[in-house]
């Protein structure tokens, strides 16, 4: 018989990034679990009257959105719809949600580097993280794993892939992969919009052909990482912080169904694999859940119906944003960090029809052959080398357009 209903604690739960898909996708599956989870906070971004209605059903106690007027916009918008959800600011909100005493659970949907500091502080305030800002991990890297060992916090990915990965390896991995019997990890992804189109086309493609995922319903920033595959490059990077891993034992591999969500090769010649429909109510409620499992509202898997399973490798001359987080990764340091700002930079700039889209690679190629690499050695060093890239970036993104 399950224990899944005996737990009785509710657990109460901050978003930051609620507007986001997949803030919007944690709701969806806590709603359906009234008893076992509560919302004590709401961040959002741009999108003030998305954040109002999520306000006004889910009732938090607080509410973040990044600038005074905006502050002052929902906090009157929902005094007049009777709700008592009080209304924050900035930064500084930002992390007082993450780290209030009465929350349990911290959801990082953040997307981009604007994530790093309120994950770092739900970090040291030792709660429980579900991981789907993979830029923070990327970005400091060693720092944030230091964190999450010194203060105990509770770390799980909601990324597909490494939400599969983490189901995949031991319960009680001793250390290294190695030491796991683990001989390698292979790590799944779509493909993308553009995986066989004509490379002499590429360039003129737009930002509605690449936001249009054939799998997954994303923001359009992630969507167009899924495009370039840097989404899968980042994930590379972030599987081997999460996991222990070096680079050379993080295998990308290009599966179109979306149902493989990634896969653990152990030295006995074992291969365990997740599988599931292309839906991220499965790793949210995973790791709401865990150790436990609970319904996520996901139709069940028919096998019958996706009849077939197919793998390639991935084209890096097609995809070079891969072949530069995969040298990035080997380099370290604030590499990674170089390599994300460079990526948010020059796909703000493709979005916003300022270059085309094999520029993006460009971009990432100039600043990295330009910005020197140093070691990290504190958040400021990375917000440092962060704001650097973003400058060279700027400079290239000048000429270009």
């Amino acid at each position: 018989m399950s224990s899944i209903t005996t737990e009785t604690h509710c657990q109460t739960i901050s978003i930051l990034g609620a507007t986001g898909s997949v803030g919007l996708n944690v709701l969806d599956v806590i709603v359906r679990h009234p008893t076992r989870y509560k919302v004590f906070a709401l961040s959002g971004y741009n999108q003030l009257q998305r954040l109002k209605e999520l306000c006004l059903l889910h009732e938090p106690d607080y509410a973040v959105v990044p600038t005074p007027q905006g502050v002052k916009t929902l906090q009157r918008d929902l005094a007049l719809s009777g709700s008592h959800t009080q209304v924050i600011g900035g930064e500084s909100g930002l992390k007082f949600i993450a780290s209030h005493r009465e929350v349990d659970t911290v959801v990082a949907a953040i997307v981009g580097a604007a994530g790093l500091n309120a994950t770092m502080a739900a970090v040291e305030a030792g709660k429980k993280i579900l991981l789907a800002n993979k830029e923070a991990l990327v970005m400091s890297g060693a720092l944030f794993m230091q964190a999450v060992h010194r203060s105990g916090a509770v770390l799980l990915p909601i990324d597909s892939e490494h939400n599969a990965i983490f189901q995949c390896l031991p319960s009680h991995s001793p250390g290294s992969l190695a030491s796991a019997g683990v001989r390698r990890i292979l790590l799944t992804g779509s493909g993308g919009p553009f995986r066989q189109t004509p490379l002499n086309q590429l360039h003129d493609v737009t930002p509605e052909q690449a936001c249009a995922h054939p799998k997954w319903s994303m923001g359009r920033k992630i969507s167009v990482d899924s495009a370039t595959l840097m989404n899968k490059g980042l994930e590379l990077i972030e599987a081997c912080w999460l996991f222990n891993a070096r680079p050379s034992q993080v295998e990308v591999v290009i599966h179109p169904q979306s149902v493989v969500h990634s896969l653990v090769d152990y030295i006995d010649g074992s291969v365990l694999a997740q599988l599931g429909n292309p839906d991220m109510r499965t790793p949210i409620s995973h790791a709401l859940a865990w150790p436990l499992r609970i319904d996520s509202g996901v139709a069940p898997l028919n096998l019958f119906e996706v009849a077939r399973l197919d793998f390639e490798v991935p084209d890096e001359i097609r995809f070079p944003c891969l072949s530069l987080a995969r040298q990035v990764a080997q380099m370290g340091g604030t590499a990674p960090a170089l390599l994300n700002a460079a990526n948010e930079m020059a796909v703000q700039a493709f979005l916003e029809r300022r270059i085309g889209f094999t520029q993006i690679a460009e971009c990432i190629e100039h600043v990295l052959d330009k910005e020197s690499v140093g070691q990290v050695k504190d958040l400021y060093g990375v917000l440092e080398a962060d704001a650097c890239a973003r400058e060279r970036a700027l400079h290239w993104l000048k000429r270009r357009t």
